[in-house]
């Protein structure tokens, strides 16, 4: 018999030092015990943001203002099929309280201390556990001086993860810029990611390489001992990354971009219908800025890739 769907305003309440709400489901509840985000059952003739702000105010007793639509997520348990709505909450009116008699916790996605988590909210953490902004390196257009003045300012204002991408660079150039890139961006915990090089990513303590769609669809097994991302510009390449266990993928142009005025950008609508349903997190990539980072999300993205709007923009 198959199962029928049950459809799900979740809340990811999210303050302003990056900690998120998780509860623990009460005694006399299926799953009692185990950790999850809030959020309830939408209703008959519910839309998903009213039953989102209705749910949190029964089970914690606040006035959500803020929040935006993220992604959507099917999950199979043995009992019934979750259609799983998901929404960032950024704002709320009151401080939240355990009305149902379930305990709370606030915790950094990538350092829960809390568990078991329900199965479903797992992929969600790690994904959260990702920044809103993936910078792109631009040496090539800015010059060294400048790129390095502007890197510091980014990260001191926030940004947590760079891809190194400066093919027009020798190697040994490539190792030099680099090691200092790198270098800048440990006392900040940024992640740091070499494109198409993994042995210059393992030789640099990089945290991981960023796959070439080419790369990608050559290779068979995710390589160990670091993260890996790709990027992708069709559905046969984001299945490849999901088959692969890939850490995220970029997905471009989303719009027009001035590195490839001859592609026709996807647009927001075809992006969600790519990504629909889609476990691995994914970076809208293609005239970008941080402005976008709303947008993005509304159509399913975790956050926007930037190269350019990246050293020219507030930080994040």
């Amino acid at each position: 018999m198959v199962n029928s769907i049950t459809h799900v305003a979740v809340a990811i309440l999210r303050r302003a030092d990056g900690l998120l709400l998780l509860a623990e489901r009460p005694v006399g509840k299926p799953w009692a015990g185990w950790w999850e985000f809030p959020g309830g059952k939408i209703e008959v003739n519910e839309t998903p943001q009213l039953a989102l702000k209705r749910e949190i105010s029964e089970e914690l007793g606040i006035e959500v203002t803020q929040v935006n639509q993220w992604i959507i997520r099917t999950f199979h348990y043995p009992e019934k099929t979750v259609k799983l709505h998901f929404f960032i909450v950024t704002a709320w009116v009151g401080e939240p309280q355990p009305c149902e008699g379930q305990a709370l916790s606030w915790q950094h996605p990538a350092h829960t201390t809390v568990s078991p988590m329900l199965p479903a909210n797992l992929p969600i953490l790690s994904a959260l556990a990702l920044p809103d902004v993936y910078a792109i390196t631009n040496l090539a257009e800015m010059g060294e001086v400048l790129f390095f003045q502007q890197l510091t300012i980014a990260l001191n204002n926030g940004l947590h993860m760079i891809q190194i991408r400066e093919k027009h660079l020798s190697i040994e150039a490539l190792k030099a810029f680099a090691s200092q890139v790198i270098a800048m961006s440990k006392p900040f915990n940024a992640k740091v990611f070499i494109n198409g090089n993994l042995e210059l990513a393992i030789e640099h303590d990089a945290s991981g390489v960023h796959l070439t769609s080419s790369q990608l669809m050559s290779l068979q097994v995710k390589p160990a001992g670091l993260m890996v991302a790709a990027s992708c510009h069709n559905l046969q390449e984001l299945r490849q990354a999901h088959e692969l266990a890939l850490d995220f993928v970029l997905l471009s142009p989303v719009q027009a971009t001035l590195s490839h005025l001859d592609v026709t950008p996807l647009g927001w609508p075809t992006f969600n219908e790519l990504i629909a349903d889609y476990q691995c997190p994914v970076y809208a990539l293609g005239g970008m800025t941080y402005k976008d980072k709303l947008t993005a999300w509304e159509y399913g993205a975790r956050g926007v890739a930037l190269q350019r709007a990246a050293w020219v923009s507030p930080a994040p």
